[in-house]
C-alpha cells in the first residue's frame, strides 16, 4: 500500500459509525486520525470517561471580543466519537487531523458550526433532491446508505457519494460560493495529507493508519497528483488566539430543524438506528418509532390500539418493499403513521412525530471536564441552589418566594429562593438564555417571582463568550453592567442599571451606578426621563429589604429628581397631543413615587398639578388629567370640579379644547367622575351648544375618551343620562352599546382623518 485506508462517513450516521467499527476490527491499525481540528487531541480523555454522555460539543472561541465560535457536536452515533472511543477500548492511538482550531477560526467562514463540506451548494443539493427521486436526497441517502449491508459497500458508497457532489460543484450551477469554499477545502485537504505523512514519517506503515474523514474529502485525501501542505504554506495560514472547551449538547440542536448544517432532520429517529444495528436486526426500527408514536398520543389523551401500531408496522414493512428498500426508512414510517395512527392526517401525530424523531435528550459531562471558570461557576450555582433538575431541553415553570423560610434550620436553606433570584438575575443581566421571567399576578407580588427555565446549548455558548467578563457569573454580571453605565446616554439607563444591580443582589455594582447617576442628575434632562429614572429608583427604594441591600443612599438623589422634576412639569405640558401620551406616562410615575415616600416633597408635587391644572395654556388634557389626580388624592372638592368643568366645557371654548380636557379627566377615578350626576349635566349642557362643525371635532376626542370604559361603566353612564334626559335608563343604554350601522361605521371612521385647520 502507498498510502493508508481512508474510510468516508457522514459526520451523523449510525450506519457509518457501525461499518466503521467493523472496519477497524478487521483491519486492527496502529494509530487512527479523525476529521476535526488537531489542537483537540488532548480532549479525547475527556470524551471517552464513562460519566461523559452524548451529544456533546467541542466549542472552539476567540479570546478577544467579539467572539468567533466553531462548534464540533458529536451523537453517540457519530462515525468520529465511536472511532475515537474503539480506540480507547482498544489501546490504540487516536488524532485529530484537520486544521487547528485557531487557523478555523481566522478563515473568513470562522465562526460557523461545522457543516457537510460543499454544503453550501445549494443548487448541487437541489439537484441531487430531484435526481434522488421519493422525497429528496436524505431519503436516497439513508434507503442506500444507512441500511449499507457491510463495512465495504457503506465505504464504497461514500466515497461515490462524495466524489459525485465534489463533481457536481464543479458544474457552473454550482458555483456559488465556489472559489472561497474550494480554498478552504484545499487547505484543509493538504494539511491532512501533511498529518497522514508526517505519521508515515514516524514509522507507522500505510495499513496501519485508517483516515476517517467526511465522505467528501476522500477523492482529495487519495488524489495522485495532491502534495501535503508545506512548512512555509502552513506557516502563512492566518491564526487567531483561540480557545476550546468541552460542552454538553442536545439532540434538538443537532437536528436540521435548528439550523445545524451538518445534522440531520430526526437525531432521536438515528438513535434508534443506531439501536437497531447495535442488536442486530433493523426490524427494531419501526416497532421502537411507531409504539413511541403511539405512547405520546396516549400520553397525551388520544388513544391507540396496539393493533393499529401493528398494522403501522406492516404497512411501513410493504411500503419500503414496493420503494426498492430493505427495511423501512423514516419517510416510510411517517406515511405508515398518518394513515394507521393518526386517520390520514399529519396534524394528528404532528407533534408525536417532532418528540420520537428529534427528542429532548441532552448531553453530559463529569465535574471538571475542560471547562471555562465561569462554566464550572455556572454548574457549581446550579447544583448549590438546588437547580440541577432545570438544565434540560424542556421548559420548565419555577415560582420562587423570596422571603424567609422559617421552617428551616439553615440559613443558606431559608433563603434558598432568594440566592436562585439573584442567580437567575445575573444570568439575565449577563444575556445567557437559561431563565426568563414572567409576570405575576399577585396584588403584592414583591416577593414573588415566576421562571420559565431550560437549558439550551444556545447557553452554554453565551456562557463561554460571557468568559471574556469575568470568571465567576457575578464577575461577568458586575463587569457587564459597568460597562452599560460607561457607555449610558443618559439617566433612564443608569436608573436601569441600579435596578439590575438590586434584583441581582450586588451591593458594589449599585454603589457605583448610583456615584454615576449622581453625577449625571445635575445636568438638564427631560421630564420623561426624570420621572422614569425616579420611577425605577422608587421600585428600588420600596422593595429593597426584601433583597437585603440598603436602599437608604439613593433616598436622596430620587429627592433630587423628583423635585427637578416638579419644577418643570407645567412647563413640559406645552406640547401636542402626540407628546402628550409620554407626558401622562411621566405624571403617572412622579405620583406613584410620590404615594409611595413620605420623604419625597408632596408639597411641591401638589403644587405643580395644581399649576398644570389651572393653565390654560397647556396641552388642555394634560390639564384634565391634572385635575384628574387631584381629584384622586383628595385635593380638589366637588364645588372646584364643578366650577372647573363649566370653566373647560364652555361655548366659548374651542370644542376640541374642551373635548380634550374631559378625555384627561377621564382617564384617572372612573367610579367617582360616574357617581357625579353634575359632571354629565355640564357635559350634557356642553354638547348642546355645539354646532355641527363643533360637534364632530369634540366628538373625535370623546371618542377616545369613552374607547377603553368597560360595559359595566358605560351602563352606568347611560343610567346617568336617562335621569337627566328623562328616559329609561336600560333604554339608554341599550341604544348607546347597540352595534353601529355601516353608514353610522363609516361616519365614525372618517372622524380618524378629521381637518382640525392645522
Amino acid at each position: 500500500m502507498t498510502h493508508p485506508y481512508v474510510f468516508g462517513i457522514r459526520h451523523l450516521s449510525p450506519a457509518g459509525a457501525w461499518h466503521l467499527r467493523q472496519f477497524l476490527t478487521e483491519k486492527k491499525p496502529r494509530l487512527v486520525l479523525v476529521e476535526g481540528p488537531s489542537d483537540f487531541n488532548e480532549m479525547m480523555a475527556d470524551i471517552t470517561r464513562p460519566e461523559t454522555k452524548p451529544p456533546i460539543a467541542i466549542l472552539a472561541y476567540t479570546k478577544e471580543a467579539p467572539v468567533r465560535t466553531v462548534l464540533y457536536p458529536f451523537a453517540e452515533y457519530s462515525p468520529e466519537y465511536q472511532a475515537i472511543c474503539w480506540c480507547k477500548e482498544q489501546g490504540v492511538e487516536c488524532r485529530f487531523m484537520d486544521l487547528p482550531s485557531d487557523v478555523f477560526l481566522a478563515l473568513p467562514s470562522g465562526g460557523q458550526e461545522r457543516t457537510e463540506d460543499g454544503e453550501e451548494r445549494i443548487s448541487v443539493y437541489g439537484r441531487l433532491d430531484r435526481q434522488a427521486g421519493e422525497d429528496g436526497q436524505e431519503t436516497f441517502w439513508e434507503r442506500v446508505m444507512e441500511h449499507a449491508g457491510d463495512a465495504d459497500g457503506y465505504c464504497e458508497g461514500a466515497a461515490l457519494f462524495g466524489s459525485g457532489l465534489r463533481e457536481a460543484g464543479r458544474e457552473p450551477e454550482g458555483e456559488m460560493e465556489r472559489d472561497a469554499e474550494d480554498a478552504e477545502t484545499l487547505a484543509r485537504e493538504a494539511f491532512m495529507r501533511l498529518r497522514i505523512r508526517e505519521a508515515l514519517e514516524e514509522g507507522f506503515a500505510p495499513e496501519e493508519i485508517v483516515a476517517v474523514t467526511g465522505a467528501y474529502h476522500v477523492s482529495g485525501l487519495l488524489s495522485e497528483h495532491a502534495l501535503p501542505m508545506t512548512k512555509e504554506e502552513l506557516d502563512a495560514l492566518p491564526r487567531v488566539e483561540a480557545s476550546h472547551t468541552l460542552m454538553p449538547y442536545s439532540y434538538y440542536r443537532l437536528s436540521a430543524r435548528a439550523g445545524y448544517g451538518a445534522g440531520n432532520k430526526a437525531p432521536a429517529y438515528y438513535s434508534l438506528l443506531w439501536e437497531a444495528l447495535q442488536r442486530g436486526d433493523l426490524r427494531y426500527v419501526p416497532q421502537a418509532y411507531l409504539s413511541r408514536i403511539a405512547g405520546y398520543q396516549r400520553e397525551h389523551g388520544t388513544p391507540v390500539s396496539s393493533a393499529e401500531v401493528i398494522e403501522a408496522v406492516r404497512l411501513a414493512n410493504s411500503l419500503a418493499g414496493l420503494r426498492g428498500g430493505k427495511a423501512p426508512v423514516l419517510r416510510d414510517l411517517r406515511d405508515a403513521a398518518i394513515t394507521c395512527l393518526g386517520g390520514g392526517r399529519f396534524s394528528a401525530v404532528s407533534l408525536a412525530m417532532a418528540d420520537t424523531e428529534i427528542g429532548t435528550a441532552i448531553g453530559a459531562l463529569p465535574e471538571g471536564v475542560s471547562r471555562t471558570s465561569i462554566q464550572e461557576d455556572f454548574y457549581r450555582q446550579l447544583k448549590e441552589w438546588k437547580l440541577e433538575k432545570y438544565r434540560d431541553i424542556t421548559a420548565q415553570d419555577l415560582p420562587l418566594d423570596l422571603r424567609e423560610n422559617r421552617n428551616v434550620s439553615s440559613q443558606k436553606a431559608a433563603f434558598l429562593d432568594l440566592h436562585r433570584s439573584f442567580f437567575l438575575h445575573r444570568l439575565r443581566v449577563l444575556g445567557i438564555r437559561f431563565a426568563g421571567r414572567q409576570k405575576v399576578n399577585q396584588d403584592n407580588a414583591t416577593w414573588a417571582e415566576h421562571w420559565v427555565v431550560r437549558w439550551t446549548p444556545e447557553a452554554e455558548i453565551e456562557l463561554v463568550e460571557a468568559a471574556l467578563k469575568g470568571d465567576t457569573v457575578e464577575q461577568a454580571a458586575s463587569f457587564a453592567m459597568k460597562e452599560r453605565v460607561e457607555t449610558a446616554p443618559g439617566m433612564g439607563e443608569i436608573a436601569g442599571v441600579i435596578e439590575d444591580a438590586f434584583t441581582c443582589g450586588m451591593a458594589s455594582a449599585v454603589a457605583y451606578a448610583t456615584a454615576a447617576l449622581q453625577a449625571m442628575a445635575v445636568d438638564a434632562a427631560s421630564l420623561e426621563e426624570l420621572a422614569a429614572t425616579a420611577d425605577r429608583l422608587s421600585v428600588v427604594v420600596q422593595y429593597g429589604d426584601i433583597r437585603h441591600l440598603d436602599a437608604a443612599p439613593l433616598e436622596p438623589i430620587l429627592c433630587q429628581i423628583f423635585y427637578r422634576a416638579c419644577l418643570i412639569l407645567p412647563g413640559a405640558c406645552v406640547c401636542d397631543d402626540a407628546a402628550s401620551k409620554g407626558m401622562v406616562t411621566a405624571a403617572e410615575q412622579l405620583n406613584r413615587a410620590s404615594l409611595a415616600h413620605d420623604f419625597l416633597d408632596s408639597r411641591a408635587w401638589l403644587d405643580a398639578l395644581e399649576e398644570t391644572a389651572r393653565r390654560d395654556d397647556l396641552n388642555t388634557k394634560l390639564s384634565g388629567f391634572a385635575a384628574a389626580v387631584l381629584l384622586e388624592r383628595g385635593c380638589m372638592d366637588s364645588g372646584r370640579l364643578n366650577l372647573e368643568v363649566r370653566r373647560r366645557l364652555s361655548r366659548g371654548v374651542p370644542a376640541e379644547l374642551g373635548a380634550g380636557w374631559f378625555e384627561g379627566l377621564a382617564m384617572k377615578n372612573r367610579y367617582a367622575l360616574i357617581a357625579r350626576l353634575s359632571l354629565w349635566e355640564s357635559l350634557d349642557a356642553y354638547l348642546d351648544t355645539l354646532n355641527e362643525d363643533d360637534f364632530k371635532r369634540a366628538l373625535v376626542f370623546l371618542r377616545r375618551a369613552f374607547a377603553d370604559f368597560t360595559a359595566m361603566e358605560r351602563d352606568e353612564i347611560a343610567e346617568n343620562l336617562g335621569e337627566i334626559w328623562g328616559l329609561n335608563g336600560q333604554q339608554v343604554s341599550e341604544s348607546v352599546n347597540q352595534v353601529l350601522l355601516e353608514t353610522e361605521q363609516k361616519m365614525v371612521e372618517d372622524l380618524e382623518g378629521f381637518d382640525f385647520d392645522f
